[in-house]
């Protein structure tokens, strides 16, 4: 396996932990805003978390995409952990969705 595939995986996973880290953030943030029963900040902020994901997501398509079309990568273990960090906090925005939509609910009564 050639180095700069290497270096370009690495490359990429580092950008996948970084969007799915910041889609996190703004999902902490969205669930603050929630609980106080700002629903209008909470909801950009789940915007924002979702903005930060796709372009997480986007990372990790591109590089299925190219080992189907035949790049070879060798077994990255930081690549298997951003695609790990990805899929949680992709859970962790459908589960705060969920929340938001229960606390809406209960301010209303």
């Amino acid at each position: 396996m050639g180095e700069e595939f290497n270096e370009e995986l690495v490359a990429t996973a580092m950008q996948i932990i970084m969007n799915a880290g910041d889609a996190r953030l703004s999902v902490k943030d969205a669930l603050s805003h929630a609980k106080a029963f700002d629903f209008t900040e909470a909801e950009k902020k789940m915007e924002e978390a979702k903005k930060f994901i796709v372009q997480a997501h986007k990372s990790q398509t591109e590089v299925i995409q190219s080992e189907a079309n035949g790049k070879k990568y060798e077994y990255s273990m930081l690549f298997a952990h951003a695609q790990d960090t990805l899929m949680t906090i992709m859970s962790e925005i459908q589960l705060a969705e969920q929340m938001i939509d229960i606390l809406k609910i209960i301010s209303h009564k």
